[in-house]
């Protein structure tokens, strides 16, 4: 089920915990619209606590719709896909990297960015959480430093020409991995990354801030194709973010 005429009423709800709570001033068309796209989703009225309650996580069930744009989409989907080799190649158009620069990637999967970048000539460090993947990367000659953990867990330093990424989606991580990364990058540097297509349209205040972020420093999101991601798998909705470090 489509819903994308349900996604700036869904993107303003609040939640906490299993509850979903509207906000907002919704007339009867539109709110018999948005119950049944939460019905659809598992969500069901509760008179006494004046929300639409979930058997799980409300924020997470409705982040998978915001993603996708539809109703049915599986639990861990948005965890890690990787990069086809389209988005991958307009990824480095807009990243623009040269032999010699340092470049990071911050969530690496199985490297397409990565080797992107190294074949590019550049320097690359990597970090990765899944082992698997780690194990992979770690043993490739063509990469610098890879490092299994938790990117956001790293202390910043300004070091870097590139960052070039595609972060995990879930629960707006997209946004938070990005604002870390931004503390990479050496003056004068840019750093481009796959992002959630709600980064331009949701309104609660992270999304909200981050775009402002974007047009201060004269960045720009640019939409992917529909089905962009559809070889990993995912139907997921995506856009390119640009943000230079000129400041």
């Amino acid at each position: 089920m489509r819903v994308d005429d349900v996604l700036a009423v869904l993107s303003r709800a609040e939640t906490n915990g299993h509850a979903l709570v509207l906000t907002g001033q919704l007339d009867r068309r539109m709110y018999e619209r948005t119950n049944k796209v939460l019905e659809a989703a598992g969500g069901k009225w509760n008179r006494k606590a004046k929300a639409h309650l979930f058997d799980n996580e409300a924020a997470t069930r409705v982040d998978q719709i915001i993603l996708s744009g539809e109703v049915d989409v599986p639990k861990d989907e948005f965890n890690f896909f990787p990069s086809p080799p389209a988005v991958v190649e307009r990824l480095m158009e807009l990243a623009d990297v040269s032999h010699g620069m340092r470049v990071l990637e911050p969530s690496a999967g199985k490297g397409a960015i990565a080797f992107a970048c190294a074949d590019a000539g550049a320097r690359v460090d990597c970090y990765e959480l899944m082992e698997e993947n780690f194990v992979a990367l770690a043993g490739d000659v063509r990469l610098g430093s890879v490092r299994h953990m938790d990117f956001l867990a790293q202390v910043p330093e300004a070091s870097y020409d590139r960052v070039v990424m595609n972060p995990p989606f879930a629960k707006q991580a997209d946004i938070r991995h990005v604002l870390h990364a931004l503390r990479f990058l050496k003056l004068g540097g840019l750093l481009v990354s796959v992002m959630a297509a709600s980064v331009a349209f949701r309104d609660n205040k992270l999304t909200a801030d981050f775009r402002e972020l974007i047009r201060q420093r004269g960045g720009d999101i640019e939409a992917l194709p529909e089905g962009a991601f559809k070889a990993s798998g995912t139907m997921v909705r995506s856009v390119i973010v640009t943000i230079p470090n000129d400041e």
